[in-house]
């Protein structure tokens, strides 16, 4: 029986074979389909440190012009995302993918610190199934949170041959935004007597959605949830097939994200959800969005990969050196301006020495 992944958080488990401590050589076994090897290095991508910024460097080296793609599901506690996502699986591999991965993400309690990880439970239908890869991964672990751990997981399995990613979260306000800026394709799952088209708006959900799934259709509402989902799309002006090319203006609003109805209890509907997310992986290819929209990924994830470095140097500010500035500043002697451009300074010069430092003095082009 394959082992389960999402098991694995920091050290994998004892068994036949050596499992390398080296990125490179984890790599290749990962892409031999050594699932510990995997399991490893999702872990260093999950702490972070040296071995984690090393790890990265060579995955985009790696997977650099893959045709790789990612897919999103998000959506309120209950909608019933792991389920859905396990019959996504199911169906992914039915219609011929070699290897899928799943990055089944649970936000960290802001009291205990802790996470459930319990995606796994619901998807137990895949863990015979060596062509198929469960992550469970808590936003808490890395110095960036989410929004720095996912990209690189994807990252890391794309170089490890892994084509096809789903991340799957509970959508709670910025985690799915953080989810949608990470992937191809976004899947919004919503429930019947979810709401209504006011109450989606609110939730940001026009910015993330590509792909809308009424869930539990089976029960009642469900025919009411899609109107309202319709008539937000109305009102955002999003048009509907047929009522313009998509040759004319942005071809970005040419997309109108389809609403489908599932039951994936009983794996309803899951079909149809499938040929919708490939029908817009099309549209990217076709319209050039998917180029655009990874080279935006690329700027933002070095933005944020700056600001957790840089949010590291202020953590540290009391243990560090520079304890006597902090003091300085809360005294009055020192405005904060100027503390930050010393700080600045300082962690120029401690970065300057950490692996891929050696970057900045490439010559463009």
């Amino acid at each position: 029986m394959a082992e389960d992944l999402a098991t694995v958080s920091t050290e994998p488990r004892p068994g036949p074979g050596r499992v390398s401590r080296d990125p490179a050589e984890l790599l290749d076994q990962a892409g031999s389909g050594d699932r510990r090897a995997l399991a490893r290095l999702l872990s260093l991508v999950e702490a972070g440190r040296a071995e984690g910024q090393a790890l990265s460097a060579l995955a985009h080296a790696r997977a650099a012009g893959q045709e790789g793609w990612t897919v999103g599901i998000t959506g309120a506690p209950g909608a019933g995302k792991s389920t859905l996502t396990s019959r996504l699986v199911a169906e992914a591999r039915r219609r011929g993918a070699p290897r899928v991965a799943v990055v089944a993400v649970d936000p960290t309690s802001p009291f205990s610190g802790g996470a459930v990880l319990g995606d796994r439970v619901r998807m137990q239908d895949h863990a015979g199934d060596d062509g198929v890869f469960i992550r469970s991964m808590a936003t808490r672990g890395h110095l960036g949170g989410l929004s720095v751990a996912v990209p690189e997981a994807i990252w890391v399995l794309w170089a490890a041959g892994v084509p096809l990613v789903l991340v799957e979260t509970v959508g709670v306000g910025q985690v799915e935004v953080e989810v949608a800026s990470a992937t191809d394709t976004t899947v919004v799952v919503v429930n019947p007597k979810w709401g209504d088209a006011v109450q989606a708006n609110k939730a940001g959900l026009m910015e993330v959605a590509d792909v809308f799934v009424v869930n539990k259709a089976d029960l009642p509402g469900a025919r009411e949830a899609r109107r309202d989902l319709e008539q937000m799309l109305d009102l955002a002006g999003r048009p509907r097939p047929g009522r313009r090319g998509e040759q004319e203006g942005d071809p970005a609003e040419a997309w109108r994200p389809p609403v489908v109805e599932t039951v994936a209890a009983d794996g309803r509907g899951v079909a149809e959800l499938w040929a919708a997310i490939e029908a817009h992986q099309d549209y990217l290819v076709r319209s050039g969005e998917r180029d655009r929209r990874r080279r935006a990924r690329a700027r933002a994830e070095l933005e944020r990969i700056l600001q957790a470095q840089l949010a590291r140097v202020v953590r540290d500010l009391e243990l560090g050196d520079r304890a006597e500035l902090l003091s300085a500043v809360e005294r009055g002697q020192v405005g904060p301006y100027e503390a930050a451009r010393t700080l600045l300074l300082d962690a120029g010069e401690a970065l300057r020495g950490q692996p891929g430092a050696a970057l900045a003095e490439v010559p463009p082009g």
